[in-house]
């Protein structure tokens, strides 16, 4: 018999987890080929999440949990859940139902063949999001891939299951700036995708506001393309040769007429300023990269578990 892992972040989630397992445990039912365990991963939520994991683990002794110390984000909590996983297949998914717990099987079946190594789940639709934050979302898959080397399956989940060895290897990736989709992709292995449309949360609030999947775009990016510094390259070529051309026209035009004098200050400052804010924009590209590399160099701990059972 095999063993199948369940890996669920959680945060916030108190009204979910109730209605999390007995759906997903209906769908395991049908799979009595498989020993499930669940590890659950508390990332320092503020309500009653961390009570309801001990309730299961009370019911369930094949419910485990971490609690960590404070909030240190999803990306830490994925990480914590493959590391703790023992089971020959892993499956990660979140606990709001988005992740369709009927596509269990056919994941688990289509690894059994051999032929894959990996089966991802990706979203055909973005039904009962926000206009914006689809847009946002849809740009996103097309700019990371023309600037990355990895490609990422427009609208693919983190919901996914996968083979020991594929969980061995993207643990293996030991970077502080963590970019699960970006991770796996990179590491490669053959994954099949599953297309379902979407499905609303069943309980609570999303925590990702169109804010914070900005910034989590951003850090994708980042961690996977160079694109953003050899713009700043370009923006800083480009300005330079302009400035040259500036400087010789401004020679000939003197030499040409000598009793001219150079009117229009309010275009020089313009100017001035100009540049002086694609300098301040390169800088700050080139700063994040070294932010990134400061808080590598470091070597913090990506999460602190305050409890794990």
């Amino acid at each position: 018999m095999k063993k199948l892992s369940l890996v669920v972040p959680c945060f916030n989630e108190q009204e979910s987890i109730p209605l999390f397992y007995p759906a997903v445990q209906k769908v395991l039912a049908t799979m009595p080929e498989v020993k499930p365990e669940y590890w659950f991963v508390d990332d320092g939520s503020k309500d009653g999440t961390l009570s309801e994991l001990k309730k299961l683990h009370e019911q369930d002794q094949a419910v485990h949990y971490i609690s960590f110390s404070r909030n240190f984000g999803k990306e830490a909590a994925i990480y914590a859940g493959l590391s703790a996983a023992t089971g020959d297949y892993v499956a990660l998914m979140d606990v709001d139902l988005q992740d369709p717990p009927d596509l269990l099987p056919k994941m688990y079946e289509i690894l059994q063949t051999g032929e894959y190594d990996a089966v991802g789940c990706r979203r055909v639709d973005r039904k009962g999001e926000g206009k914006v934050k689809s847009f946002l979302s849809n740009q996103f898959y097309k700019v990371i891939n023309r600037v990355s080397k990895v490609e990422i399956v427009p609208g693919a989940r983190d919901y996914r299951m996968m083979t020991r060895q594929m969980v061995n290897a993207v643990l293996a990736m030991k970077e502080y700036s963590r970019f699960s989709k970006g991770i796996f992709a990179w590491v490669g292995f053959k994954t099949k995708y599953l297309e379902y449309h979407n499905i609303e949360r069943v309980a609570g609030k999303t925590n990702w506001t169109t804010l914070k999947l900005f910034k989590y775009a951003m850090n994708g990016i980042a961690d996977f393309s160079q694109a953003p510094l050899n713009l700043a390259v370009w923006i800083g070529t480009t300005s330079f040769i302009l400035s040259i051309i500036g400087l010789i026209f401004v020679i000939i035009r003197k030499l040409i007429e000598p009793s001219s004098s150079i009117l229009g200050w309010a275009s020089t400052i313009s100017i001035i300023l100009l540049i002086g804010g694609l300098q301040l924009l390169c800088i700050g590209i080139i700063g994040r990269y070294i932010g990134k590399i400061y808080l590598q160099v470091k070597e913090r701990p990506l999460y602190l578990v305050k409890e794990k059972k």
